[in-house]
């Protein structure tokens, strides 16, 4: 199990020739279930971001995110993807309120937890503020069904 933060930033590497093509900026989660890909910053400037499907990662390790080839990675175009992105666009679900189906707010979404095998999310990490993360630490919310996502909150079964 892994969370985003922990991929956030890694650089995206060819295993057959060693090239990285740019960095982890972003998780995109499909219909609240899974993870679909990643965006990948790419080098250099006035480049397009790309999109790593989650099936096109070989391995995740704590220096870098290897793929097999780099023709599985290609432009991300945010419009063509249905899937919501965690800190980028309108609909992010970092800072996001969570509340699960029965009406109580669980607190803040900071991160994403999920198998890096599949990329099915297992869980959320929450927050309910600084004061109370320093006093209690953050809670990790198991989830038993989809992510509902809506403009001001997010909706799990729990």
């Amino acid at each position: 199990m892994r969370t985003f933060s922990t991929v956030e930033g890694l650089p995206v590497i060819e295993q057959a020739s060693g090239i990285e093509c740019g960095h982890v900026l972003d998780v995109l989660v499909d219909r609240g279930e899974r993870i679909s890909g990643f965006v990948i910053d790419k080098k250099g400037w006035l480049n397009h971001h790309l999109f790593l499907p989650i099936g096109a990662v070989a391995s995740f390790g704590y220096d870098g995110v290897m793929v097999e080839n780099f023709k599985d990675v290609y432009r991300y175009d945010r419009k063509n993807h249905h899937a919501h992105p965690l800190k980028l666009g309108k609909r992010r679900l970092q800072g996001i309120s969570l509340l699960t189906t029965e009406g109580e707010k669980v607190g803040l979404v900071e991160d994403v937890y999920f198998d890096e095998e599949v990329g099915t999310i297992v869980g959320y990490e929450v927050t309910d503020g600084l004061v109370a993360d320093l006093v209690d630490g953050r809670k990790v919310v198991k989830t038993k069904g989809p992510l509902v996502v809506g403009k001001d909150r997010a909706i799990v079964s729990i």
